[in-house]
């Protein structure tokens, strides 16, 4: 038995819709699916754990103080309005 699918309408230009007809056709896939894949990809807001793991990893990286070094240059001089 196949899970309940919600249904959606989408109104493409034609130009739009030819992108999405080469990419599906290219990936082996319906529209419909790759669509969701591209939604799924695109929507998921939790990062990959391999970013996670960057965390610290760059210990000589200024994560603070940055403003208080010397060689950077004074801000620019701002215009009035």
């Amino acid at each position: 038995m196949m899970d309940a699918m919600a249904q959606i309408t989408l109104y493409l230009d034609e130009e739009t819709d030819a992108l999405l007809t080469r990419a599906a056709s290219a990936s082996g896939l319906s529209k419909s699916r790759w669509v969701a894949r591209a939604i799924r990809s695109h929507a998921d807001d939790a990062l990959p754990d391999a970013f996670r793991g960057l965390a610290g990893a760059f210990p000589d990286f200024p994560l603070q103080d940055c403003a208080a070094d010397a060689r950077l240059p004074p801000d620019t001089p701002r215009i009035g309005f």
